[in-house]
């Protein structure tokens, strides 16, 4: 048996697994079988007096009290097995809201309802009633949660797109489901046809402005908004067309030199904080379909990388990735994959990371930053931990704000495990 441990605040809570659960039953069944076993010895062994009447009637007492103990282990098992039960719950989160506070909204409590199947237990899965999915820090913010989730049933949502990003960057990550209606933000004949949509400037009008500093692209192709992301949203005027087909230095590698390392079968991928989609677009003129994760932090990333054509995945880097294992021709990732500057947390993606990608297939790191010696150490060590072919590997100097920065691009293949 192991441990998970999770942290809250400045403690650490231990659980046991999900496994002491069926262990601690058989522990308990085994011990019943011996206690049944020793009386039943007792009582076909011990002959007190040379009278058989009296042999039958003490006989028939040590049946009573095998029966008696028996009936008290069941009773302790059952008792057990429910305890067990509950604590399962516990562990999983079913149970961790308590419903019965006050500033819990309506639509919150029907949400987290439990629903009971209507033909009883499933034989395949073993499961007796249907429990909402949410995540576990959600609990940790129900003051939060509770204002993302009242508003009135079937009626229009809140334009609170920027309360449901501030619970999933706490870890309140999925978010529950709600019966409203989003804002819509028109969009007919604002958008240009595929394949014309990746390099086409992007209308204001096709954007949901709201809790956002900036109100037009103009002003935010005068920010940087991140080290991948300075001028990210001008397809026209910046350097953002002219990404992975022209370097600006040595760690800047060229998307056709990378694609002929996979020798042809890269066709599906994934980008790990995908900007405002400029990679996904160059592989789609590639005919390579890309996934990019991102999220709308100081800038409408989603919707301006749906709006080229392309497919934006909302969800912070802390979420398992919802893919299945091995599915992945292709992943990149830049200096996002640096989440938070946690090494445990970098280890946890990295390992996400290597679950999707399918054997043979390449992670592309792209000009990943190193904040210090000993972080390059880390990072290296890690990266060798999954035994991956290295087709390119550079180390070099990147400017920024006038500092040079080191940087690591590299292709990795990951190996055939068996």
């Amino acid at each position: 048996m192991g441990s998970v441990s999770l942290k809250i605040g400045d403690g650490t809570a231990r659980f046991k697994r999900a496994t002491f659960c069926s262990s601690a039953a058989n522990i308990l069944m085994i011990f019943s079988v011996i206690t049944t076993n020793l009386f039943a010895l007792y009582a076909f062994t011990a002959s007190p007096n040379h009278n058989q009447t009296q042999i039958l009637h003490h006989n028939n007492k040590n049946f009573s009290l095998i029966s008696e103990q028996v009936s008290l282990i069941l009773r302790e098992i059952d008792s057990s097995q429910k305890k067990l039960a509950q604590m399962e719950k516990e562990l999983l989160g079913y149970e961790s809201f308590d419903l019965s506070r006050p500033n819990i909204a309506n639509e919150l409590k029907d949400y987290l309802q439990h629903h009971q199947l209507p033909l009883g237990k499933d034989s395949k899965t073993g499961i007796t009633e249907m429990v909402s999915s949410v995540g576990h820090f959600c609990e940790k913010n129900s003051d939060l949660l509770s204002q993302y989730m009242n508003y009135k049933a079937y009626g229009p949502c809140y334009d609170d797109w920027s309360v449901a990003q501030k619970l999933i960057l706490k870890g309140c990550e999925p978010l529950p489901r709600r019966r409203c209606f989003t804002k819509t933000v028109y969009k007919v004949g604002l958008l240009h046809p595929f394949p014309n949509s990746l390099w086409k400037p992007i209308a204001n009008k096709t954007v949901n402005w709201s809790g956002l500093s900036c109100k037009n692209f103009p002003c935010l192709n005068g920010k940087k908004l991140g080290r991948d992301c300075i001028g990210c949203f001008d397809l026209v005027n910046g350097f953002e067309n002219q990404r992975f087909i022209k370097a600006r230095s040595k760690n800047d590698f060229l998307i056709d030199d990378v694609l002929v390392l996979g020798s042809g079968g890269i066709r599906i991928g994934f980008d790990v904080g995908g900007g405002s989609g400029t990679f996904a677009a160059r592989m789609a003129d590639r005919n390579v379909t890309v996934i990019s994760a991102t999220l709308n932090i100081d800038a409408p990333f989603s919707e301006f990388i749906a709006a080229r054509g392309l497919f934006p995945l909302y969800l912070s880097l802390d979420h398992r990735f919802p893919f299945y294992d091995n599915v992945f021709d292709l992943v990149h990732a830049s200096s996002a994959l640096d989440v938070g500057g946690k090494p445990e947390k970098l280890e946890f993606l990295m390992f996400d990371v290597d679950r999707v990608l399918r054997p043979g297939g390449l992670f592309w790191l792209d000009n990943f930053y190193y904040a210090s010696e000993e972080k390059k150490k880390a990072l290296t060590q890690l990266i060798e931990r999954f035994g991956y072919k290295k087709l390119k590997w550079v180390v070099g100097e990147k400017a920024d704000n006038g500092k040079s920065l080191v940087v690591l691009s590299a292709v990795l293949q990951k190996p055939v495990r068996m």
